[in-house]
């Protein structure tokens, strides 16, 4: 679990969350507020994704070219030495 919290934006997003509702209560709804909440749920989403590329990694899957643990899902994989996971990573990826 600590993997999940620690190593990826969730915390960041979380707390950028609570302050632009704690700043979005005595405001007007404008186009900057709507665009502060449009960056916030992609920020959040990324975050998500992140941790569900964490998982699948972990499990032993590969996850897509675009993510930023993309080539480094060794590092991730439970139960396995480093060198056999990186053997076992590079062999899916051919």
């Amino acid at each position: 679990m600590r993997k999940y919290l620690l190593g990826t934006g969730l915390v960041g997003a979380i707390t950028s969350g609570y302050s632009l509702l704690r700043g979005s209560d005595d405001r007007r709804f404008t186009w900057r507020v709507a665009l502060a909440w449009i960056g916030w749920g992609i920020t959040f989403a990324l975050a998500l994704g992140e941790i569900r590329d964490i998982r699948t990694a972990s499990r032993g899957g590969t996850v897509s070219d675009d993510s930023p643990i993309a080539g480094k899902e060794y590092k991730y994989a439970a139960g396995t030495s480093k060198a056999d996971a990186k053997k076992a990573h590079e062999k899916k990826r051919k």
